[in-house]
């Protein structure tokens, strides 16, 4: 019994390895997340307008939980049939990331996918008990408001 208690434990690890999952990407429809209080200051360091201001990229900043504060905001076409954008956010499997450098954000756009950005995001890793950075892409298709995520190390 006692060598089985002994060697269970390395028979398991490579398993709790592989449940390691990479971190997700979400886009949301704005809720608490997107209210005024959490936009990150200051205001213009942390938003940027596309497409002759009709798409606004913007950092919200919940404050807690403290490793997953930072979401981005999402405002853009189309329009609803009163005339506002559609509301998004994107964070990281149902929480934020755990910071942005939005001021390295960069985009670039194809008529044939939409409007695409790449930014550095946080995310806690649980295997090492530490956060680390990712490239965030994301890609809006202004005319179906579809918008796609991946990250990458």
């Amino acid at each position: 019994m006692l060598r089985f208690l002994t060697v269970l434990p390395l028979v398991l690890l490579p398993a709790l390895a592989a449940a390691q999952e990479d971190p997700v990407a979400t886009v949301s429809d704005c809720e608490w997340q997107a209210s005024a209080w959490n936009l990150a200051e200051p205001w213009e360091q942390n938003t940027r307008t596309f497409s002759n201001g009709k798409t606004r990229l913007a950092v919200l900043d919940t404050i807690e939980p403290a490793i997953a504060w930072a979401h981005i905001l999402v405002l853009s076409p189309p329009y609803s049939e009163i005339g506002d954008r559609q509301c998004k956010t994107i964070g990281l499997d149902g929480m934020g990331f755990g910071g942005i450098r939005f001021e390295e954000l960069t985009s670039s756009y194809d008529p044939a996918t939409g409007l695409s950005f790449t930014v550095p995001v946080q995310a806690y890793n649980m295997a090492i008990g530490d956060i680390d950075w990712y490239s965030l892409r994301f890609t809006l298709n202004q005319a179906t408001g579809e918008i796609s995520t991946g990250l990458s190390q």
